[in-house]
């Protein structure tokens, strides 16, 4: 007699429940641009939201705790000349938001902690080197102001926006429409989706292709791929037949040997075995104390490490393959490191789908499913320092409909009213690892973590200043100095200051015409006073 033996997990038992009608946000005309995005973005201070617009683009921000019908008169961000069709929360930051449009430009915007009166029309700096429509966004984990854009035109940019200059331009990489970019932990790499059907994983710093795989799925629909806590890739796509399914692939094979040196040798404990495919030897240079052998593949460095050495190879065959449902919408993957499971959103559908990734076969778990009537027009994922402990939350979506926005809170069943450790490791922090040079020059860092246990508490409003290098400062002067009142101020200033004084000495114009208006009328009403008299 066999029996069921039931998966352990202490997530196996995560269900969703949509906020009460009070809780959620009405009135809110959501855009109707067709785009794959998610139209959303929160953090644990604001929420923000691509809406209609005449005129151009605009995004509307809310404060998390301004629940209900919000006003019709409600200011906007505006000032994109064409719609909106990614925004992004800084990690680091979380009063600064960047912005993609169809008008081929970025822009970064400085949100202030109370409710502004009119329209806020000014970024703090405005990033222009794409040439069509910009529609990716994505902030790197670690660097502080290290900002990704991938536009239509097949290129993908890295922006400095303390600076506002390019750090890095990725023109070859991709021969078509790129679909989705995401970072891995530390930033080091990107995982990229293009037309072409083909999967790559991209060294930003050295501008080249370390990995790809062609049709991971083999369908003509968008693709979107995701870095998982491991180093796996998570994709979801279509198939041949217009199926959704979704994938994990291993581009670097991860292994702990404790010591022991494969190849033949052996290095203070264990058993002696053979090389597993898709790891290299390094050589003396590199600090292994074992000459290079020419059959092993790979080999611990003597750093006193316990870690095998791992390269990148071509991932050919998946770890897990699974087909869905047949529909029409692209599911958008959100993960959550800490708890290692992965949020399936599809717009237009009217559910959500999770699913646990571990270790063990088939390392793709499905979970359950969270249900509603109305189907989705976009979607937010609350970062995990903005959830509330106290209630075992792990995961919180904010939910796009035509004309609202719905929390929806994904909780794990516990009784007791203590803290769950087990639940909430210690999760990324608001602070930066490292600075926009320090990456760019090769250094990587894993995020700065915190703790959740006595609650997350914001940090203090932190303004971003960009600073512009002068170009004068390494261009030696090219002709005759000029007389200290032309060349004390840029161009566009002295233009500025001309046109101010003009408009003052028209309204003092104005004023005295109408003093003179006044003072006749009170003398002709004098006069008719003293005949009526």
């Amino acid at each position: 007699m066999s029996r069921r033996v039931v998966r352990q997990s202490k997530f196996r038992h995560v269900f969703g429940q949509a906020a009460k009608a009070d809780q959620t946000y009405e009135d809110i005309r959501v855009s109707k641009v067709t785009w794959d995005s998610a139209f959303c973005a929160v953090n644990p201070k604001f929420l923000a939201i691509i809406v209609e617009a005449g005129g151009g683009g605009a995004f509307i921000v809310l404060p998390l705790a301004k629940t209900g019908r919000v006003d019709k008169n409600h200011p906007l961000v505006t000032g994109h000349t064409g719609p909106v069709l990614d925004i992004d929360w800084c990690p680091h930051n979380d009063n600064v938001i960047a912005s993609a449009s169809d008008d081929t430009t970025v822009m970064v915007w400085q949100i202030p902690d109370y409710t502004p009166v009119r329209n806020i029309t000014e970024p703090v700096i405005t990033l222009e080197g794409h040439s069509k429509r910009v529609g990716i966004l994505s902030w790197h984990p670690t660097a502080r102001n290290v900002l990704l854009s991938a536009g239509g035109d097949n290129v993908i940019i890295i922006w400095n926006v303390g600076t506002g200059e390019v750090l890095l331009s990725l023109d070859d990489l991709h021969p078509d429409v790129i679909h989705s970019v995401c970072w891995n932990s530390n930033g080091s790499l990107l995982a990229t989706t293009c037309k072409d059907k083909t999967l790559r994983i991209v060294d930003p710093r050295k501008g080249r292709v370390v990995a790809e795989r062609f049709a991971a799925h083999e369908g003509m629909r968008p693709m979107r791929a995701v870095f998982t806590r491991l180093g796996h890739i998570f994709t979801t796509g279509f198939t041949r037949m217009s199926q959704r399914e979704l994938g994990l692939w291993d581009p670097v094979t991860q292994l702990e040997a404790w010591g022991v040196c494969p190849g033949g040798w052996h290095h203070g404990r264990g058993a002696r075995r053979p090389a597993p495919a898709g790891y290299a030897h390094p050589d003396r240079a590199e600090g292994c104390c074992h000459p290079t052998p020419t059959t092993a593949r790979f080999c611990c460095v003597a750093r006193r490490s316990s870690r095998w050495r791992p390269l990148l190879n071509n991932f050919e065959e998946p770890v897990a393959l699974q087909e869905m449902d047949t529909s029409n919408g692209v599911l958008l993957p959100f993960y959550d490191p800490d708890s290692s499971i992965v949020y399936l959103c599809g717009k237009g559908d009217s559910s959500i789908r999770y699913f646990e990734i571990t270790e063990e076969p088939p390392f793709v778990h499905y979970l359950n499913t969270f249900s509603s009537k109305e189907p989705q027009r976009g979607m937010g994922f609350m970062p995990k320092r903005g959830l509330d402990v106290s209630k075992c939350e792990i995961a919180r979506f904010y939910k796009l409909h035509e004309r609202k926005c719905e929390p929806i809170v994904m909780t794990v069943p516990r009784k007791s009213d203590l803290f769950q450790d087990d639940l909430y490791p210690d999760t990324p922090g608001p602070e930066p690892a490292l600075e926009a040079d320090e990456w760019l020059s090769g250094q990587d860092a894993e995020p700065v973590l915190i703790s959740l246990k006595d609650g997350y508490v914001p940090p203090k409003h932190r303004e971003l200043r960009v600073t512009k290098s002068n170009i004068l400062d390494v261009r030696p002067p090219a002709g005759p100095r000029r007389s200290q009142s032309a060349s004390g101020a840029p161009l566009s200033q002295q233009h500025t200051l001309e046109t101010l004084l003009e408009e003052v000495k028209a309204l003092r114009e104005r004023v005295q015409a109408q003093d003179e208006r006044i003072t006749a009328l009170e003398n002709m009403l004098c006069e008719l006073v003293d005949g009526t008299d």
